[in-house]
């Protein structure tokens, strides 16, 4: 054999190294803009003076819709060249299950046009992150790519400060909220929102930082908790602490009932003490001991309302995300016109319930409690138990906490809804495949 290659040989392995470069900046650039687009959103640094109270989202963002069916098709064609067997994985039981049941509440919905237009953008998204995280080869790459998003992220959302502070921070003159003023919210459109950006993004500052990139990493764990500071999201900042401490934990306890109990005893508590509180009378009276507001600033309203209203379809529920703003909500008492105008109601679980029903519920916590900390618990046991898989729980659980006071489950593109399901689904790959270095 000989041991020189010929010209016709050399060209051919130089047009392979080259076809390589370039699939490897698409994969990259394919990452960090569309981490980039499900955090900044297509349309950043609204105007919060030009809304009227109760307008809310319709589903209708055509151009949202188009990107992100778009997206879909690039990053699963990219995932399907890199690593088909990790997509195969996700036709997984309880996927499979949870989808179907998603798929009987629109043809069941209140609205089916509301829920078949809605539903579609999830499904976008959904598919979007579970390839997204099949795409870098290397955890290196990994974390690379998450270094310069979030680096980009926090650079955007400060120069809006320094440069469009009307656009980025709550101001008095906010036909909603104005008691807000001052907060700042960055490239997002509440201060709520943002500051539970900025803890996951503080998570991935750790992570880097654990990773080896301690320079990174500390600017972005500073400039997160700046701008978490400055939001003024308390709720985000407590659970931020919680989590923190919660998971260190795992590191030292290593059975998963135990592990369950210490991470989701706090996931149910918080439920308790809130939703509850308007269900059970003796939760309400333990509520008003506590050190803060008993109403949770007039969500326990919007609580008594959705429950009410989810006796009446308890089984199925009024159909995928078509509940809140449509037609459903009818024939209101006098003091309850504002149920006209909510857009949802500040519990994620309590959401998911008014739109497919009890067993959907039970089908959602199945899928995105349970099976995520089974995920962990494998990926820990079979070695993938690094600075990444500690990272993606945090991010998991803080997400999940949150959803006891927000609602952005299966909410199409929600960035809280996109940052969880990156996490969902790295913890799905991270208990069936070794992560490269």
């Amino acid at each position: 054999m000989s041991e020189f290659l010929d010209a016709s040989e050399i060209r051919s392995l130089a047009t392979g190294i080259e076809r390589q470069q370039v699939m490897d900046i698409v994969r990259g650039a394919t990452f960090v803009g569309t981490l980039l687009l499900g955090w900044v959103s297509l349309h950043p640094f609204e105007s919060l003076g030009d809304m009227q109270i109760g307008e809310a989202g319709t589903g209708n963002e055509l151009a949202t819709y188009a990107v992100f069916g778009g997206l879909s098709v690039l990053t699963v064609a990219l995932a399907m060249r890199n690593d088909a067997r990790g997509l195969a994985t996700l036709l997984s039981p309880a996927f499979v299950l949870f989808g179907a049941w998603l798929l009987a509440t629109v043809v069941l919905s209140f609205d089916p046009g509301t829920s078949i237009k809605r539903l579609s953008l999830t499904i976008c998204v959904v598919a979007v992150t579970a390839a997204l995280m099949l795409l870098p080869r290397s955890q290196q790459e990994l974390m690379h790519w998450f270094t310069i998003a979030a680096l980009a992220l926090l650079a955007i959302c400060y120069l809006g400060i320094l440069l469009a502070p009307d656009l980025s921070v709550h101001l008095a003159t906010d036909p909603q909220e104005p008691g807000l003023a001052g907060n700042w919210r960055g490239a997002f459109g509440h201060k709520n929102q943002a500051a539970a950006i900025m803890v996951m993004v503080l998570f991935l500052g750790v992570y880097i930082i654990r990773s080896g990139l301690w320079i990174s990493g500390a600017a972005i764990i500073a400039l997160a908790s700046l701008f978490l500071l400055y939001s003024a999201g308390k709720s985000s900042l407590t659970l931020c602490f919680a989590v923190l401490l919660l998971t260190s934990v795992t590191s030292v306890i290593r059975s998963f009932w135990l592990r369950a109990i210490i991470l989701l005893t706090p996931l149910v508590l918080l439920n308790l003490l809130s939703v509850g509180t308007v269900m059970f009378e003796s939760l309400a009276g333990i509520s008003k001991l506590l050190p803060f507001d008993s109403t949770f600033t007039g969500r326990t309203d919007i609580w008594a309302f959705a429950l009410q209203s989810l006796h009446a379809r308890l089984l199925t529920g009024y159909g995928f995300a078509s509940f809140w703003g449509s037609s459903a909500i009818q024939n209101l008492p006098e003091g309850k016109e504002w149920a006209g105008f909510a857009a949802h109601s500040h519990n994620g679980y309590l959401d998911t319930a008014l739109g497919m029903g009890l067993p959907g519920l039970a089908l959602l916590i199945l899928v995105l409690v349970i099976v995520p900390l089974r995920n962990f618990q494998r990926a820990d046991e079979g070695g993938n138990n690094g600075p990444l898989a500690m990272m993606l729980l945090r991010i998991w659980l803080f997400g999940l906490y949150l959803s006891a006071m927000e609602s952005f489950f299966l909410d199409r593109s929600d960035p809280l809804w996109f940052t969880f399901l990156m996490a969902v689904f790295g913890l799905h790959y991270l208990a069936r495949f070794r992560a490269a270095d």
